[in-house]
């Protein structure tokens, strides 16, 4: 089976011997995954959590074996 590699487009083989699948090279990989880090591509819906609750809560001290870390 044929498919076009989701980055560059091209036609490739799908097949256990290509260890990219479904993209054509390891450079392939990285600008799509690159592109996730970058929130470039996103999945539809609502977000998982809100950030700024997080952030505020990134600030407090937490306890373990009696001594304190920041989390």
């Amino acid at each position: 089976m044929n498919v076009n590699c989701p980055t560059c487009k091209i036609e490739i083989q799908w097949s256990k011997e290509n260890a990219y699948r479904p993209f054509c090279s390891h450079r392939c990989q990285l600008i799509d995954l690159g592109a996730w880090a970058a929130e470039e591509h996103s999945i539809p819906g609502e977000p998982a959590f809100h950030e700024s609750r997080y952030d505020e809560e990134a600030m407090l001290p937490c306890k373990l074996d009696e001594e304190v870390f920041y989390s």
